[in-house]
């Protein structure tokens, strides 16, 4: 087991994977999870969290603690002849040792239907012992069954105190000054540190990638004839630029097509909701400069508007319209510009969902419930609809003053129905007023009542994704 990972260790080897730990001693983050796993025997398990948060040398750590063979395949490259490769080594070691071995699928939400339950019986066996990893959630993608046999946890992306030990293991410095790092010969300026920390995102493959590409700059700076190497009284510093050129052209991690897709999208609306502009515009610029279709955002905008807005502002559902349509008709870059004063606004805005929460109410009611339209409500183009009496009776409000006149609207069985409760919010205050003067035998409280007369549902709304 010493050489779990002994073909990363080459000196070719990128930085992330020269520095990839045996042992919990030297594992950085996910504490709450360590703990856990270090007081359990090791089992079949899904790791789910971000990339570069430490899910495949967890992986290692635990196959090492428990003296089992360990196999790497990813859910990219292999297929199902390299897993039943796998499942009988496991198979045999099984039967003749009583214990198989631990396969550690990478991407597993890659494979197919067919393909996880391929290893189904395997698990079951315990001829594998099966530690998938993935970033996107597994409930979505990992086949039931093969979930019923595995644990599931949740990785979180690495703190920047986390990242920090990362460095400072990599150079040799505080706590690791006695450890010969890596990049040993080298020293980081404040301002490096900083940018490459930010940079990172929690990624601590990403931020040990960016450093070894700053010491290299570093060092092609200084000439190859400098001096950086461990122990030498006058290490190279790795200065701001230094770090600032090895992340040109990095991009934000974001994935439009998974789990950050809807994590930024949610976080977005409910700042949103939450009137705070600054956190919205965060969200938002996020998923734009990760490529998110600005569309998608402008879509949500408009939802937003019509749903949490509603009557509040009456405005908020015309600029979010139209920040759509200038994307739409003006294409990128320059119409992703209109998505800042749309969403600051709606950030503004007073908010209100009585609207939404009507119409909610109201198709309850109709599902529960026929309707048919009074006589006096019915269209009556031709004589025969007028012979069945048809539109007979109708007041046409413009003749009278103030153009409105008290008659019933609502059909049988829906006399007493009342699905819209305004709020004092906004603009939607005054239509309450207006309201409470034209139909003074309903009710319109200041909280809308716990359950709508009529209305079947509690109105809550539809889900964020």
């Amino acid at each position: 087991m010493s050489g779990l990972f002994d073909h990363e260790r080459a000196a070719g080897a990128p930085l992330p994977a020269r520095m990839r730990p045996w042992q919990w001693a030297d594992f950085v983050g996910q504490s709450r999870l360590r703990a856990k796993l270090e007081q359990q025997p090791i089992h079949s398990m899904v790791l789910y969290g971000p990339p570069g948060c430490g899910k495949t040398t967890l992986a290692g750590i635990l196959a090492r603690g428990a003296g089992l063979p360990f196999h790497i395949l990813s859910a990219v490259s292999a297929g199902v002849k390299d897993v039943r490769a796998v499942i009988e080594q496991g198979r045999e070691r099984f039967l003749n040792q009583g214990r198989g071995a631990v396969l550690f699928l990478d991407e597993i939400h890659r494979f197919s239907k067919n393909q996880q339950d391929a290893l189904l019986e395997a698990v079951e066996a315990g001829w594998i012992t099966l530690i998938g990893a993935t970033t996107e959630n597994p409930s979505f993608e990992v086949v039931g069954p093969l979930l019923s046999r595995c644990q599931v946890y949740r990785l979180e992306m690495l703190a920047e105190d986390d990242l920090n030990r990362l460095l400072s293991r990599a150079l040799g410095e505080g706590d690791y000054a006695s450890e010969a790092g890596l990049l040993a010969g080298f020293t980081l300026e404040d301002a490096a540190r900083a940018l490459l920390l930010e940079a990172a995102s929690g990624d601590g493959r990403r931020l040990l990638a960016a450093l070894e590409m700053a010491g290299g700059i570093a060092r092609g700076r200084v000439g190859a004839d400098g001096a950086g190497t461990s122990g030498t009284a006058n290490p190279i510093a790795i200065t701001h630029a230094d770090a600032q050129a090895a992340l040109e052209g990095r991009v934000r991690h974001y994935d439009k097509g998974g789990e950050f897709h809807y994590d930024y999208i949610s976080a977005f609306i409910k700042s949103l909701r939450g009137s705070d502009p600054d956190a919205a515009l965060l969200y938002m610029a996020c998923m734009l400069d990760g490529g998110e279709d600005p569309l998608f955002i402008a879509r949500r905008l408009v939802i937003f508007a019509a749903e949490d807005i509603g009557n509040a502002s009456p405005q908020a559902l015309t600029i979010a319209t139209s920040a759509f349509q200038a994307i739409e008709r003006i294409g990128m870059p320059a119409g992703r510009i209109s998505l800042g004063p749309a969403a600051t606004f709606l950030a503004e805005s007073h908010t209100s969902n009585a609207a939404n929460l009507a119409i909610n109410a109201a198709l309850d009611a109709v599902r529960a419930r026929s309707v048919s339209v009074p006589n006096h409500l019915r269209n009556a183009p031709t004589r025969t609809h007028r012979d069945e009496g048809a539109g007979l009776g109708y007041q046409y409000p413009h003749d009278f003053p103030g153009h409105f006149v008290r008659a019933e609207y609502r059909p049988p069985a829906y006399e007493r129905a009342q699905f819209y409760w305004p709020t004092d919010e906004g603009q939607e205050a005054r239509l309450k007023d207006r309201l409470r003067y034209l139909w003074p035998e309903r009710e319109y409280p200041a909280a809308r009542p716990a359950k709508s007369k009529n209305a079947a549902g509690d109105g809550k709304k539809d889900a964020e994704q």
